[in-house]
């Protein structure tokens, strides 16, 4: 039996941008997540027709 385990839009997009700066710089995990939530509150901030 498979379960499958949902994962937000967020959830995704969150852990695409962890993964280029844990992977681009010499941060760890648990910074890169902090930053990460950084730069996806910054990003969703910008207005759509700016973006």
């Amino acid at each position: 039996m498979t379960t499958s385990t949902y994962t937000s839009a967020y959830e995704r997009r969150l852990k695409m941008v962890e993964d280029v700066l844990s992977g681009g710089t010499k941060l760890g995990d648990k910074a890169a997540r902090v930053l990460a939530v950084q730069v996806l509150q910054v990003l969703d901030h910008i207005p759509e027709r700016v973006r």
